[in-house]
């Protein structure tokens, strides 16, 4: 298992990478893959709202790059004070890549965590077959 101490750490050093001059909020997240490696993403804005990327989406994209098809845990953090969980879009995209229990954690600047699994943060989310989509 990932030692989240250790994550927490390096996410509150990437925090300072986040590209966030609008909102004055720095994000950074890490994803674990189901074999163990963890692949991180910042938040980065861009002028042309809502053109800007969300550092979970960095995340799953890095490891999706890598070869990831499947995250068994998710972290994030932020510059805010207390904890933050993912927002809508981002849980989506979480739960597309998710195993099922999927543990997504939010750490606090001061330590603290709370855990909850993909499938409390999004109830309702839904999957498509890449077999019945449409294809142009």
């Amino acid at each position: 298992m990932t030692d989240t101490t250790v994550i927490a750490a390096e996410l509150r050093r990437l925090l300072g990478h986040a590209h966030a001059p609008f909102s004055g909020v720095q994000v950074a997240a890490a994803v674990e893959g189901a074999d163990g490696s963890v692949c991180y993403g910042v938040n980065v804005e861009n002028a042309a709202y809502p053109l800007g990327q969300c550092a979970e989406a960095s995340a799953i994209g890095t490891a999706v790059t890598q070869g990831a098809a499947a995250l068994r845990r998710v972290w994030v953090a932020s510059s805010l004070p207390g904890l933050i969980w993912p927002c809508g879009g981002c849980r989506q995209k979480i739960f597309e890549f998710a195993s099922p229990g999927c543990e997504v954690i939010s750490v606090a600047a001061n330590g603290d965590t709370d855990s909850r699994t993909i499938e409390e943060l999004l109830p309702l989310g839904f999957r498509l077959d890449p077999a019945q989509v449409r294809r142009a």
